[in-house]
């Protein structure tokens, strides 16, 4: 074995065994246990074994067969782990119903008959032995696609069923995660489909493609936290009702032109106390009470900016809800980045 491959082995091991470190501190070390923090562990544990064969193969001198479909067969066990992964991120509560694991017979099906694989049939390289090969490794590879796509599709119905601009921070998170997830699973299917396709790249890029997307997957996890959250963020409550009942006051009702409105009064009307009101609209509107108040404000002042010089700066400022001039040009700069005056120069009729 050259340096090259003492570099590749050394490379590929380090992200199996980084994959398995963190896999172990899901489930003993972190605090928080969670149905989908154990999945994700699983996850890890058996794209190890399954990286673990590809590194063999690639260096290793007769590989039993065992091995080989053995590591083949945890692809099948895989896609499923991928898909509660994801049920158990964006579904509140979520338990495995009994039906799930039907999905997994496939795996115990194909794991079971790897240790019957007789060897020397196996390198008899004879027309049956190919074609069957050939069929196991298509179905194998295309039941992981399916299930790849399969968690496409629950997180595209997360994100529709949760308007972007309403999303609170943990969900952000968990839907980005979700992303690079099926991302990383992605990049590496291809890695590995191409070169059973006539071998477009090598063997080795596989497990390769395997420790970038680990070692980046652990990273965006300890930014984003996920693993301190599930599907309990998705949680609905009667926040998003109530901030929808602010906006309607504000923008449909026009509350903020009121020149005296303030936090008191706007929870006085919706029956909430001060803290509920701001925490409500800092978490929907991702703007604290005044700056949600003046962006109403600002674009009420926008219109009458553009409709030319009928009315002087100072009256659009009173005439928008602004107390003071002063409050209105700081306001109007905040949000449009230039004075109001040159707003209208450049946007007069």
């Amino acid at each position: 074995m050259n340096l090259l491959d003492v570099l590749l082995v050394i490379i590929s091991s380090a992200g199996l065994l980084h994959g398995l470190a963190f896999a172990v501190y899901l489930c003993f070390f972190k605090k928080k246990k969670t149905i989908s923090n154990y999945l994700l562990a699983l996850i890890l544990v058996f794209m190890a074994f399954r990286i673990g064969k590809s590194v063999m193969l690639n260096f290793g001198n007769d590989l039993e067969p065992i091995f080989i479909f053995a590591g083949l067969a945890f692809l099948l066990l895989i896609g499923p782990l991928l898909r509660w992964h994801v049920a158990g991120m964006t579904q509140v509560d979520f338990k495995l119903p009994p039906r799930f694991y039907l999905e997994i017979v496939p795996f115990a099906l194909f794991f079971t008959s790897s240790f019957f694989i007789d060897k020397n049939w196996f390198e008899a390289n004879n027309k049956e032995a190919v074609i069957v090969f050939a069929s196991v490794l298509i179905f194998i590879y295309l039941h992981f696609a399916f299930y790849i796509f399969i968690a496409y599709r629950q997180l595209k119905r997360v994100r529709n069923d949760h308007v972007k601009a309403l999303r609170t921070k943990s969900q952000k998170a968990i839907i980005l995660w979700l992303q690079l997830l099926i991302i990383g699973f992605v990049v590496i299917w291809v890695s590995y489909f191409l070169n059973i396709i006539e071998n477009a790249v090598p063997y080795v890029v596989g497990p390769l493609m395997y420790s970038a997307v680990v070692y980046f997957l652990s990273l965006k996890a300890y930014q984003l936290k996920i693993t301190d959250m599930d599907g309990k963020v998705f949680k609905m409550n009667d926040d998003i009702e109530l901030f929808a009942q602010i906006s309607k006051i504000i923008s449909t009702d026009k509350f903020y032109l009121e020149p005296n409105v303030s936090l008191s009064s706007l929870s006085k009307l919706i029956n909430k106390s001060t803290q509920k009101t701001s925490e409500v609209i800092n978490q929907y509107s991702k703007k604290n009470f005044n700056d949600f108040i003046n962006y109403y404000r600002v674009g009420e002042a926008k219109k009458m900016l553009s409709s030319g010089n009928k009315y002087t700066i100072s009256t659009i400022a009173y005439d928008s809800g602004f107390s003071s001039l002063s409050s209105f040009n700081s306001a109007f700069k905040k949000f449009e980045g230039k004075t109001p005056s040159l707003y209208r120069k450049e946007n007069s009729l």
